[in-house]
């Protein structure tokens, strides 16, 4: 029988867009951040873990520039803006890096953190940046795994092992995902929902 998707049916209401990345949220519920490059699928992944389109997706990257925010039953989802827009002013890519920075180091309501690397290719230098914000920051992350149906089942097989060993983690924490063809998406909706009902104090396991 298959699992279905805890977040599918759930009511949803966007919220608002907010440059300040400590804006709170009332009521304070548990969060979970999306984030990821520009252009590795975010806002399609996002789409397809929540069942419908909620976050808007565009063939020019870097469109999200502040925390957009919806609300769920018991918790927020944040979408960050994408980070390494080569087109972008570096002035405009230091603000948005330090928006990411902080939210993810800072917020307190922060449940889990949802980390999106396209697995065709290696982690890039901003990718390795963001993994020294994550691991200094504790939060629970587990790293999705975008665009696998851009690979044959034995490439995804590789590729998945090659990400782990190039972050230097263990592939079972790495989780082969697409929004395409719905692979990985039950997993990370069930994830989203134990870090979100996790009791206060405790870490999500990534």
């Amino acid at each position: 029988m298959t699992t279905p998707n805890p977040l599918a049916d759930l009511a949803v209401e966007f919220v608002g867009s907010f440059p300040d990345p400590l804006h709170p949220l009332v009521p304070p519920l548990p969060e979970v951040v999306f984030f990821g490059r520009s252009n590795v699928g975010k806002s399609s992944l996002i789409n397809a873990v929540v069942g419908r389109r909620i976050a808007k997706t565009s063939a020019t990257p870097g469109k999200t520039q502040h925390l957009n925010v919806f609300r769920f039953p018991g918790f927020y989802l944040i979408d960050l803006p994408g980070y390494g827009y080569a087109k972008l002013s570096q002035t405009e890519r230091q603000r948005l890096r330090r928006l990411v920075d902080r939210t993810i180091r800072e917020r307190q309501g922060l449940a889990g953190v949802v980390w999106l690397l396209d697995i065709r290719h290696p982690p890039s230098k901003d990718d390795l940046a963001m993994a020294e914000v994550l691991s200094a920051s504790g939060r629970g992350t587990i790293v999705a795994l975008t665009k696998a149906d851009k690979l044959s089942r034995a490439q995804q097989g590789i590729a998945h092992r090659q990400r782990a060993e190039d972050l230097g983690l263990d592939p079972e924490g790495l989780l082969v995902t697409s929004s395409a063809k719905g692979l990985g998406i039950v997993e990370l909706a069930l994830s989203i929902e134990a870090a979100t009902r996790a009791t206060e104090g405790r870490t999500w396991a990534g």
